[in-house]
């Protein structure tokens, strides 16, 4: 299969689905089209909920594709890869509804970051967690807020610092970042299932309402993160980056 980003809306629910034959790893397209979609459907009136899924069963997403990071050659080219992960964030954030997170799989990096922007985040009990972006000479500079609102700051620094270490979904759910588990794929779905078609006959209006006052105090994101991006940008250009995602690649 090949990558994809997809949408369609049934009764009242908006379902967007990403796809990646690299454990769900995101391109700089891939970003660009997730964002697009988020932006479409929370645009759109006949979609009153929103949820944010992805194909396959080990990984939700693994984070930026290494090998669009390897090949990047300039600052410029850097900062527009890591603003993608700023798009979809910002997306999510701005959406005049609530996003449900589907998350089926382990969560690296960026993917982390997409699960932590999500207003409601449901996911199996071997989801797993890691901010990997140290353990190859970066950091979660981009999606380093979403995951700090979501789980606070001592376990965002847990995460940041202990970046080769995979934390627990159960851990995940104890510092909010998961809002509920389970112990299948199924019986997750059919949770989303039942809180997505409460949510659709809700009150819109109440609803965006709401997603404001969540998401009170991170206005100035628009511009945080794509000064974020311009720290990522710099570092992947490093001898010390390009070495040790070298690295990382030939272990994989």
């Amino acid at each position: 299969m090949e990558a994809f980003v997809k949408s369609e809306i049934k009764n009242g629910i908006g379902t967007i689905t990403f796809f990646h034959p690299q454990s769900n790893s995101m391109p700089g397209t891939q970003l660009q089209n997730l964002a697009a979609e988020v932006e479409k459907l929370g645009k759109d009136n006949s979609a009153k909920v929103i949820v944010l899924k992805s194909e396959g069963e080990k990984a939700f997403c693994a984070g930026a594709s290494f090998d669009e990071l390897i090949a990047i050659k300039d600052i410029e080219i850097g900062i527009n890869f890591f603003s993608g992960f700023a798009a979809v964030i910002n997306a999510m954030r701005k959406a005049p509804k609530f996003v449900i997170a589907r998350v089926q799989g382990k969560a690296v990096g960026g993917g982390v970051g997409i699960a932590s922007a999500a207003d409601y985040t449901f996911a199996v009990d071997s989801a797993s967690v890691k901010l990997s972006e140290l353990a190859v000479g970066i950091g979660p500079f981009v999606v380093g807020p979403a995951v700090e609102r979501k789980v606070g700051t001592s376990a965002f620094c847990q995460l940041t610092i202990n970046a080769t270490e995979w934390q627990t979904a159960q851990w995940a759910k104890e510092k909010g970042l998961y809002a509920e588990l389970f112990s299948s794929i199924g019986e997750m779905d059919k949770g989303i299932e039942t809180l997505a078609a409460k949510l659709a006959t809700s009150n819109p209006e109440a609803m965006s309402m709401l997603k404001k006052v969540m998401w009170e105090g991170t206005e100035h994101w628009d511009q945080l993160l794509i000064e974020r991006a311009g720290m990522s940008g710099t570092l992947v250009l490093s001898e010390f980056t390009i070495n040790a995602i070298n690295k990382f690649k030939a272990k994989a």
